[in-house]
């Protein structure tokens, strides 16, 4: 017979237990009732200055999200600033890029104990940077040079976006603590907001916003003229450059907890076997910031700049027009073709051609590379002529007299920013035969599927149905046009049919 479990283990397991049912307690729920906060305290880095930061459930979407507090001691002076922080939220929200970590969802909360802004960002479960080059280091594994590219583009795509938008956006506080890695290798920035709360944010309510160089083993990210001159967008430039750095030799040593010298840097910097690589970094790092390069024209330099595969360019054309086809295209394509047959041949003056048949090719494979670049892990940002974005005004250093818009209602409809990859539609007579029943099913690029019915008015129009999907937040910007001509084909399809 086995012997009885030991009672102060059970009593281990037991507290291990209690301490993960209280990590899992509600503590709080949104205005809206979406968004659940927990007991668990998580560190993502999102923004200097933000006090409060735990885990938190999307109850919509079934995943783990991160809780943002920012409170403020003078409720009279957040009061009076109450609509600016609201606008200055509300354009930072349309902030999209696969690969900086997305704004989902703010309000304020100005009751009498306390004046803070809640707002909930993406959860990026993989940890920092610098934690995954502290692991990499520890298990003595050298940097992958095609991972340090990967992760470079990655970077700069997302620079090259924010620098791009009128009036550019200086992020201010690149560092290996504020990139993170989800568990498919894509990068995300973090921290993206905190040059634009420093400069919208009046000085009265500055208090909560810690300053960004205060931690001593990060003061060698930021550049010599920092803080002492109107700087630009080539002070995030040397911040990457010293991320690169750190990735192509895992870590730059530090003195004990204090600053990185000067010397350590040169050593990192002489330890790169690859001229390309040292050039590259060292052009990031100049002292003279008008000799940096922009993240543009570094996605074109020789260690990075690559021309495309046929093979990519085809996958991103896919995903561009899988609305079009049915969601398991991939799996039935594969299903109805000859394995022997031949996918290409590539003749040789006296010898047999050298043929590559289907049964050679990886399906799995195939798909999990579509994934990947639906997911941003492959963007085609080198061949994007630079352009500006314009972003709204609110994000621009504002008018003297800007006309006050007051906004009553406490929460506006969410901003869908999941693209669809798949859309289908079907028509229906109604029993009067007087109108139309639609029936519109979209699938987003998270696999998730929204069938929505109407019943179609003679003065609707293809335009306006999908303009209106985009306004109540069932729809991305992006996807309006495509959907508009989508349900246009439709109708003409249907209509005709029964004339």
């Amino acid at each position: 017979m086995a012997a009885p479990e030991p009672a102060p283990r059970r009593s281990r397991e037991r507290e291990r237990e209690d301490e993960s049912e209280d990590e899992s307690d509600i503590l709080e729920e949104s205005p809206c009732g979406r968004w659940q906060k927990r007991r668990e305290q998580v560190n993502q880095g999102n923004m200097p200055g933000i006090q409060s930061t735990f885990l938190a459930m999307d109850t919509e979407e079934g995943v783990e999200v991160v809780w943002n507090e920012l409170h403020f001691g003078d409720r009279k002076a957040f009061a009076a600033h109450e609509e600016k922080i609201q606008a200055m939220f509300e354009q930072l929200a349309l902030v999209d890029h696969p690969n900086i970590v997305k704004l989902h969802k703010y309000w304020l909360d100005a009751s009498e104990a306390r004046a803070r802004v809640i707002f909930i960002t993406e959860y990026v479960s993989s940890g920092s940077l610098k934690q995954f080059l502290k692991k990499t280091k520890k298990n003595h594994k050298a940097m992958n040079a095609r991972a340090w590219k990967r992760w470079c583009t990655q970077i700069l795509s997302a620079l090259s976006f924010l620098h791009a938008c009128s009036p550019p956006i200086i992020h201010g506080n690149l560092t290996s603590d504020t990139i993170f890695i989800q568990h498919n290798g894509l990068i995300k920035i973090g921290s993206v907001w905190y040059r634009i709360f420093s400069n919208a944010l009046p000085d009265d309510l500055r208090s909560p916003i810690l300053a960004e160089r205060e931690e001593l083993r990060n003061l060698h990210f930021f550049p010599p003229e920092y803080g002492e001159v109107a700087d630009g967008t080539a002070v995030d430039i040397f911040s990457f450059g010293m991320c690169a750095l750190e990735m192509a030799v895992l870590e730059i040593q530090a003195n004990g907890d204090t600053r990185v010298t000067e010397e350590a840097i040169v050593r990192a910097r002489h330890s790169l076997n690859d001229p390309n690589m040292r050039e590259f970094i060292l052009s990031c790092l100049a002292r003279d910031p008008a000799r940096r390069p922009s993240a543009h024209n570094l996605l074109f330099h020789r260690v990075l700049f690559e021309v495309h595969s046929l093979k990519l360019l085809a996958a991103h054309c896919f995903i561009q027009h899988q609305y079009l086809m049915p969601e398991n295209v991939v799996e039935e394509k594969t299903k109805a073709m000859d394995l022997h047959a031949v996918l290409a041949e590539v003749p040789r003056p006296q010898q047999p051609p050298m043929q590559w048949r289907y049964s050679e090719v990886s399906f799995l494979e195939l798909d999990k590379f579509l994934e990947d670049v639906r997911n941003g892990i492959y963007p085609l940002m080198n061949f994007a002529a630079a352009r500006p974005l314009g972003l709204p005004r609110v994000l621009a250093p504002p008018p003297e007299e800007a006309q006050k818009v007051k906004t009553p209602t406490p929460e506006p409809f969410d901003s869908e920013t999941r693209k669809v990859i798949h859309m289908q539609c079907n028509l229906e007579r109604s029993e009067d035969k007087a109108r139309w029943h639609l029936t519109l099913l979209l699938v987003l690029e998270d696999r998730l599927h929204r069938q929505l019915t109407y019943d179609l008015l003679p003065t609707d129009s293809a335009q306006d149905l999908a303009a209106e999907l985009v306004h109540y937040g069932f729809l991305r910007e992006d996807d309006r046009l495509k959907l508009a001509v989508f349900l246009e084909t439709t109708f003409l399809k249907y209509r005709g049919a029964q004339a």
